[in-house]
């Protein structure tokens, strides 16, 4: 069995400026929204799934496409190919530590206009991989209630400070926690265990900030783990998934609609 995948059928698209950017976003759905920020290399067909999911569940989704091509199959060749523009681009930052994103500016944008337009208290918004983190710097924006890291890996995680490096600046930070104390905002998280690439150590930055309203699926890829999952295991709500009830990764998945319903339904 491999992991559910999906095309472009039905999604529409067209430009969106904020914060001084402008993307493609690709919506699709009725419900509360979900902002879907995809992984590398871009809105691939295992992004598409996961989006088709969400609008399954009962969700308006609206996915920025930030890289690479859209539809285009996540391959050897296509994660190099759409690496280059992410990791040299002033928007993503991806090396600085203690660093508000530009990025994180289009999102709160996107996010306020998805709230504008969809019923609910709020939106979600998804990070996976290389925008794992933005998902909580978005947060800082009234508008998004449901944050959710999905293997967060920015700032790369070059070195002990970028590896405990929480992925957005600390007045943001500071927003973010401050909103969790007074707010009830409440955040998940999700990473394979020996995933190298999203640190446990800026998951433990993370927790110690946010406390309880933090929420931690750390899914065992270590030998022998019981799910199967290789040591390279990263992409927890898309390559790894198979829907079988009771594998780890599908799991996951359900636990993360089940937030995004508690907490904008």
């Amino acid at each position: 069995m491999t992991a559910p995948e999906a095309d472009l059928f039905g999604w529409s698209a067209a430009p969106f400026t904020g914060g001084g950017y402008t993307h493609d976003v690709y919506r699709k759905g009725a419900g509360p929204g979900v902002v879907l920020i995809p992984e590398i290399p871009g809105i691939h067909p295992g992004v598409l799934a996961l989006g088709d999911h969400l609008v399954d569940n009962g969700f308006t989704v609206a996915m920025p496409s930030l890289f690479g091509k859209p539809g285009r199959a996540k391959t050897t060749g296509s994660i190099a190919a759409s690496l280059a523009r992410p990791c040299v681009a002033r928007e993503f930052a991806a090396f600085a530590t203690d660093k508000q994103r530009p990025v994180a500016l289009f999102l709160r944008a996107l996010a306020r206009d998805l709230n504008a337009s969809t019923p609910g208290k709020g939106v979600g918004v998804i990070g996976q991989c290389f925008t794992g983190g933005f998902a909580l710097a978005a947060a800082v924006d009234d508008s998004v209630l449901a944050p959710v890291l999905s293997q967060p890996s920015v700032p790369l995680p070059l070195g002990a400070a970028r590896r405990r490096d929480p992925g957005l600046s600390e007045p943001e930070l500071a927003t973010v926690a401050r909103r969790c104390a007074n707010d009830g905002l409440c955040a998940l998280g999700l990473r394979f265990s020996e995933d190298k690439t999203a640190p446990a150590e800026r998951f433990a930055t993370l927790k110690r900030r946010l406390g309880d309203a933090f929420e931690v699926i750390e899914i065992d890829s270590s030998p022998g783990n019981r799910g199967g999952f290789g040591k390279a295991a990263h992409s927890v709500l898309t390559t790894e998934v198979r829907e079988v009830d009771g594998h780890p990764a599908y799991e996951a998945r359900k636990r993360v609609v089940e937030f995004l319903v508690e907490r904008l339904a």
